[in-house]
Formats: C-alpha cells, sequence, structure tokens
C-alpha cells in the first residue's frame, strides 16, 4: 500500500503568528515554552526559540491529524510521531519537515514497512509486512519501489531473488519449509495481459511468469548406526586358556596316580579334541554381521505455477 495516500499537510509559517500564551526573551519574540492558536484553525504547544518552533513540541491540525515530535527552525526535524486524518501513522525520523532516516508507517489497512526513508519515500533496506496474507517482503527499495535483491517470506515458503519495479525478475529460486527448492526465473514473453481502461484508453502491462527450471531432491537426514561391538577373538585366548588346562607348553598333561591306565587315557585330551576345538573357536572368531542398507531419499515434485507477491506456487 502506498504511503503517498495520506494526506500531506503543512504548518503555519513564522509570519502567521495568530494567538500565543507563553514564554518570551528581552526581544519580544516566542522563546522557551508556549502555546499558540493559529489563523487557520491548528494549534501548536510546545517550544519555540526565537519566534520559531524549535525543540519538542506537540502540533494539532484543525481536520484531526497531529505531530508529536522534535522541531528546529519551525520545520520537523529529528525523532517524531505523525498520526494522518486517514488514521495511518509513522514513526521515525525526520529531516526538514520530511521522513528520512528510519521509521516505521503504519498503513489504514494494517500493513507496515519498517526500513529506511529518504525523501518521504521507501528507499534502502526495508520490511514490508502485508497484513492480510502474513507474507512479508525484505529486501531493497527504490524510490518507494520494490527494487533489487528481496526475499518474499510466505507461511510455509518463501521466494528469494531480484524485484524490478515491485515485480520479481529474472533468476531466483522457491524455497519450501518441507526441504526442497524449486529452481527457476520470471521473464516476460508474450503471455497474459492485463488491460484496464481509463479514460478510453487501454492500459497494457506485461507481467513476468515463473519458469520452473529443476527442483532440488529432498534429502532426508539420515542416522549415523553405533559401531557393533567387535566379537571376541576366542581363537586368542585359546592358548592361554589351554596352558591353564594343560600346563606349561612342551609339557604333557599328567592324569591322576590313582587312574587306571583305561582312565589315563581317556582322561588325556588328544589331538583331535583339540584340533575339532580350534576349528570351532575359529569360526566363531570370524563371524561377521552385515546391515542392509535402507533407502533414505525422497523426491519431491512441483507443477510451475504464476506466483505473485502473497500467491504461493502450486
Amino acid at each position: 500500500m502506498s504511503d503517498l495516500g495520506s494526506e500531506e499537510l503543512e504548518e503555519e509559517g513564522e509570519t502567521d503568528l495568530g494567538e500565543y500564551e507563553g514564554d518570551r526573551n528581552e526581544a519580544g519574540e516566542r522563546h522557551g515554552h508556549g502555546r499558540a492558536r493559529l489563523p487557520n484553525g491548528d494549534t501548536y504547544e510546545g517550544s519555540y526559540e526565537h519566534g520559531k518552533r524549535h525543540g519538542q513540541g506537540v502540533y494539532k491540525f484543525k481536520n484531526g491529524a497531529r505531530y508529536i515530535g522534535e522541531y528546529v527552525k519551525n520545520k520537523k526535524h529529528g525523532q517524531g510521531t505523525f498520526i494522518y486524518p486517514d488514521g495511518s501513522k509513522y514513526e521515525g525520523e525526520w529531516v526538514d519537515d520530511l521522513r528520512h532516516g528510519h521509521g516505521v508507517y503504519y498503513y489504514v489497512n494494517g500493513d507496515t514497512y519498517t526500513g529506511e526513508w529518504v525523501a518521504h519515500q521507501r528507499h534502502g533496506q526495508g520490511t514490508y509486512l502485508y497484513a492480510e496474507t502474513g507474507s512479508k517482503y525484505v529486501g531493497t527499495w527504490v524510490n518507494g519501489q520494490q527494487e533489487g535483491a528481496a526475499e518474499l517470506i510466505h507461511l510455509n515458503h518463501r521466494y528469494q531473488g531480484k524485484y524490478s519495479n515491485k515485480n520479481p525478475m529474472g533468476p531466483g529460486k522457491y524455497v519450501f519449509d518441507i526441504g526442497c527448492e524449486q529452481h527457476g526465473e520470471y521473464r516476460v514473453a508474450d503471455v497474459d495481459r492485463v488491460e484496464e481502461e481509463e479514460e478510453e484508453e487501454s492500459l497494457t502491462t506485461a507481467l513476468p511468469k515463473w519458469k520452473a527450471t529443476k527442483i532440488t531432491e529432498l534429502a532426508l537426514w539420515t542416522p549415523t548406526l553405533a559401531e557393533e561391538p567387535q566379537p571376541a577373538d576366542v581363537s586368542g585366548q585359546e592358548e592361554p586358556l589351554a596352558a591353564e588346562v594343560l600346563g606349561e607348553p612342551g609339557e604333557e598333561a599328567q592324569p591322576p596316580a590313582d587312574l587306571s591306565d583305561a582312565e589315563a587315557d581317556y582322561a588325556r585330551p588328544g589331538e583331535e579334541d583339540t584340533d575339532t576345538f580350534r576349528e570351532e573357536s575359529g569360526e566363531f572368531g570370524r563371524e561377521e554381521f552385515r546391515f542392509d542398507n535402507m533407502d533414505q531419499q525422497g523426491t519431491a515434485g512441483f507443477e510451475e505455477d504464476d506466483p505473485r507477491q502473497t500467491d504461493a506456487p502450486e
């Protein structure tokens, strides 16, 4: 919404004295704190210096508008708040009676602009919030128009690119909250045209169209599986165990003396039994675990559309 619709009101000059009550200096000039009722019906109450509004003051227009803020030699200069007759409001910096510097403008429809101003116009970096949709434009402004690099943020997605004359133009991308991006560009072609009749003249405006070129695949987060502990090397522990049971290496285990020859042969471990034990232990130590890989990727597809500033692409 344009802020130029608000009526710009001129205050009475220093020559239009009207009625005054307040402090004066030795020269008889309004100096200090005072209150004036001007010939046009406006009123001012605040600081004066050498006959001019200077310092903090409140100026009320007869139509209901008012300014509360700083003055320098009869001009709004410094920090101030202006409430316009239509209900819109500006809070911020002023230079020579103009919105200049950083400020916030509250529009009648609920929209707001927060950012830089130059000579009464949005100029520089600023954020415009659309009250009806909740979308907001964050980027560059030139002479009151959206121009340059910017980001248009919607509820569940955003557009990043460049603007020209209030419209997106050139390469850009839509970033969706689900994690994918649609790349493409806005370009003017022999496509839809908007015609308006005004004073029997046809005004034709070519609107840029969005052309998608690719969609980045959705990359899901893949958790890292904890490494499984390696099974103990039973074969490596075999020798100490055998040594403990059979005695020191090189010594043959002796059966108890009170056993018969047949019992002693049974109790003495044979080579075949030992080999069988080694083979079983070796197979266990070489056992491996395998995990199947899961497909952790998906693809998100979107149809091309013609989104506007506050419309999401389908």
